[in-house]
């Protein structure tokens, strides 16, 4: 069984094509980078992995469940998504009662926008604690969150994210907005969590290749609502295939597992 299966999938929105005749296996402890232009497709794919959306036709089947034959709130319960567009606790309310760092990590137990005390107990509270040391965040967590910078609070997403123990973790541009300290601090992060839990499976979606950790195993590459490329990530991540997926020659590097690109000059 696949972590995420789409077969023949396409999406349609108002006669605009989002996806087309899209194929893609993701399987359990796959660390997955997807780049590619604006306009790719590449937040229509992570709605349909993260269970979100249906597909306008094609199959698409998430932890060996078909979507439109399951209970997608259920589903959802087995996913962690942190998206950088999306606000998935109640910030603001967060923000006005004063709420703590650990306070928004234990909303990811309930699924809640705000922390329901009543059904946390100390094996919650010890879970989310070891949470934000693994995120390099144990001493915001009695930190009010609306004085947290922007690192530090998607870091606090990612622990939040990871509080219901899902199977695959999605993260939809998730270094939108960080400077560079905060960047490198959640990419740390995120190549930790693939020695700390070797069974979870992982999807970045980003616009940069300095961006992509270098835990990745696979790369997809979009480009007009199609994949342009997929599979092992040295395979993926090439001059030939980055120029043609943004339109422009690129030269590119690897250096200590990490990958940078610019523009090839004449």
């Amino acid at each position: 069984m696949h972590v995420v299966e789409l077969e023949g999938v396409g999406v349609r929105v108002v006669g605009k094509t989002l996806l087309d005749g899209v194929d893609w296996q993701v399987d359990y402890g796959d660390h997955w980078a997807v780049l590619g232009p604006n306009g790719a497709g590449k937040t229509t794919l992570l709605s349909l992995a993260g269970a979100v959306r249906h597909p306008s036709e094609g199959a698409v089947k998430v932890l060996g469940h078909r979507l439109g034959r399951v209970d997608l709130r259920e589903l959802r319960r087995h996913i962690g998504l942190v998206a950088s567009s999306q606000r998935l606790v109640d910030e603001e309310l967060m923000e006005e009662e004063g709420a703590t760092a650990l306070a928004v990590v234990l909303t990811g137990h309930t699924g809640t926008s705000v922390p329901l005390w009543d059904k946390y107990g100390d094996g919650e509270h010890d879970r989310a604690y070891r949470l934000l040391a693994d995120l390099g965040c144990k001493d915001l967590a009695e930190r009010k969150f609306r004085v947290c910078s922007q690192g530090e609070r998607a870091r606090i997403r990612v622990a939040r994210a990871l509080m219901g123990d899902p199977a695959v973790l999605l993260l939809d541009e998730p270094f939108a907005g960080l400077d560079l300290p905060a960047r490198e601090d959640l990419i740390t992060a995120v190549e930790d969590l693939a020695t700390t839990r070797p069974v979870l499976t992982t999807v970045t979606v980003t616009h940069h290749l300095e961006e992509v950790p270098a835990t990745t195993t696979h790369a997809m590459l979009m480009r007009d609502a199609r994949v342009l490329a997929a599979g092992p990530v040295a395979d993926v991540l090439t001059s030939g295939h980055l120029s043609d997926c943004f339109g422009r020659p690129l030269n590119v590097d690897r250096i200590d597992g990490r990958w940078y690109a610019r523009a090839a000059r004449p």
